[in-house]
């Protein structure tokens, strides 16, 4: 019982630190694999910025044992107005699982206006199909 009590309390403590450490940052993001409903920790995922018809790369990252990077945004910096680009590097993720997939990168391209203090952009991931969406 004083086990489960322990790894509980951890799991919370987990959860709290990760979104007061996300709370300062205005993005994170998640990926989820669909196929055995866990998280999908060791995913290369990518930040960047279009500017006119570039792209400049913001930032990279690793999601952790939850499936998480929950501050992606450059440290210190303000999320300006614009459109941004975060990719997740779902072909090597897969590979590394000895799993076939027909995504070798899932790319979202999504605007940030400033109407929300934080994006959230959560990947459901699967070998053959994908779903994201605007989460808080």
């Amino acid at each position: 019982m004083n086990t489960l009590k322990t790894l509980l309390a951890g799991a919370v403590l987990s959860a709290l630190s990760s979104a007061v450490f996300a709370a300062g940052n205005p993005l994170s993001v998640h990926v989820l694999n669909l196929q055995d409903g866990l998280p999908s920790p060791g995913v290369n995922v990518t930040l960047e910025k279009q500017n006119g018809q570039d792209w400049s790369k913001l930032n990279t990252g690793i999601t952790n044992e939850q499936g998480r990077i929950t501050a992606f945004y450059p440290e210190n910096k303000v999320l300006e107005k614009g459109t941004y680009r975060v990719t997740f590097k779902t072909g090597d993720w897969f590979k590394e699982h000895q799993s076939a997939t027909f995504f070798p990168e899932v790319p979202v391209i999504f605007e940030a206006d400033g109407s929300v203090p934080h994006y959230h952009i959560p990947l459901l991931l699967s070998p053959y199909g994908f779903s994201t969406y605007r989460g808080n």
